[in-house]
């Protein structure tokens, strides 16, 4: 069960946040702004500008993956793009088969500019579809159709190596049976990659309001547990196994900088809100780039940077960390990694009557690999790491979506 990617010392992913989006999705936390003015250039400098900045503080990394979230990094001139990637791989070696990818919504306009994005150097595409019904599109507050999608879809996987594309489910007033019909239409038109997200209702979110007054209902809990074990069992039979809980891949198109993360590699996180972690002198640091997206510009152009925060981790809140991303992956986390990172073997590192508990009942297997939750301890993930790491519940209960920790990590929206 060994992982198709483990990164090492001087692995370094870039995330790079867009934050600007045409409208704001109902469900959507992230931080994403509806702006029309935009000053282009100015936001290109100061992209490339905190790029730089960061290579100062992480230097001779091999630059393994760039990532463009948002808002709707689709939204981005074809320009800002390619000045991007050529300032990253100028400022850090770049690795030879370097995964670089956009995420971008399945409109017919922002699909116009697929083409413009394969030539500035994007290699993978990860796409917004959401729904392959117009109901569930309606309901989700998204801007394309159906057909819009599938096309969308067909256009990227002819110009880009890899694609994927995200799919919401336990939407409100669906099925079982509806979502059953859905995963086949997603399936007939997926490639080797397909991210698939239980919808959460979370703070300061339209649909947190709708939610409290009574007015939005999801599907009950148990039913919600169906839909998680539906979507395993259609997209396993497809050959699209999980090799995280959200994610599914033909083995070896897992994506590689979602996998920085889970692994607890380093990475450098610019424009507004984004974060990063970064290892010196075997203690790891992490950052917070301010949120409002012009103070960020404007502090990025007074001070070459827009760090807010910067933290450097205790042992215990890097083991956190370490144990937290990496049981969402199918495989866990590798027994040779999980010592380099947490300096000892997993038997050594909880409570045993913990850690012998929680493999009793099915949850935890610790073996010459590595340390991994099983498919029954990824449903409930949340207590698990609650009992795991004497600590009170704080993931978010749902097994498909994201921890809150983790969609700070990302600050990007589907």
């Amino acid at each position: 069960m060994t992982p198709a990617y483990v990164p090492d010392e001087r692995t370094l992913g870039l995330y790079v946040h867009w934050p600007f989006c045409k409208s704001k999705c109902p469900y959507c936390d992230f931080n994403s702004h509806v702006e029309t003015a935009i000053d282009q250039r100015r936001w290109r400098d100061a992209l490339t500008a905190e790029i730089r900045h960061f290579a100062g503080l992480a230097p001779g990394r091999r630059l393994e993956t760039v990532f463009f979230g948002g808002g709707t990094p689709s939204l981005m001139p074809a320009e800002t793009v390619a000045a991007v990637i050529e300032t990253a791989k100028a400022c850090w070696d770049a690795a030879e088969d370097i995964e670089i990818t956009l995420e971008a919504n399945p409109t017919s306009v922002e699909a116009a500019r697929l083409a413009s994005y394969r030539a500035a150097g994007v290699r993978r595409l990860s796409l917004g579809v959401q729904s392959f019904e117009p109901e569930g599109l309606a309901s989700l507050g998204r801007e394309h159709g159906v057909e819009e999608a599938m096309e969308a879809v067909a256009a990227a996987r002819s110009l880009f190596d890899r694609v994927s594309f995200d799919l919401i489910y336990a939407r409100p007033g669906q099925t079982r049976a509806d979502w059953r019909r859905e995963l086949a239409t997603a399936l007939d038109h997926a490639g080797t990659h397909l991210s698939v997200y239980q919808l959460t209702i979370e703070p300061g979110t339209a649909f947190h309001g709708l939610h409290r007054r009574g007015e939005l209902a999801l599907p009950p809990e148990a039913e919600q547990a169906g839909f998680f074990e539906d979507t395993q069992a259609a997209l396993h039979a497809a050959g699209l196994p999980a090799y995280e809980i959200s994610n599914h891949a033909r083995p070896g198109d897992e994506c590689r900088h979602n996998l920085i993360y889970w692994l607890s590699a380093d990475y450098a996180g610019v424009g507004p809100g984004a974060h990063g972690r970064i290892t010196r002198d075997g203690r790891t640091a992490t950052f917070a780039q301010r949120r409002a997206p012009e103070a960020w510009r404007e502090s990025v152009e007074s001070e070459g940077h827009a760090t807010v925060t910067q933290t450097v981790l205790e042992p215990s809140e890097r083991f956190e960390e370490i144990v937290m991303m990496g049981l969402r992956l199918t495989d866990g986390i590798p027994r040779g990694r999980f010592e380099a990172l947490a300096g000892r073997q997993p038997e050594a590192s909880f409570d045993p009557a913990a850690l012998e508990r929680l493999a009793q009942g099915g949850f935890i297997e610790v073996d010459e690999h590595g340390i991994r939750a099983t498919p029954e301890g990824r449903q409930r993930l949340d207590g698990v790491l609650g009992d795991l790491l004497a600590r009170p519940s704080f993931l978010s209960p749902s097994a498909g979506s994201l921890p809150h920790a983790e969609r700070a990590l990302y600050a990007s929206c589907p």
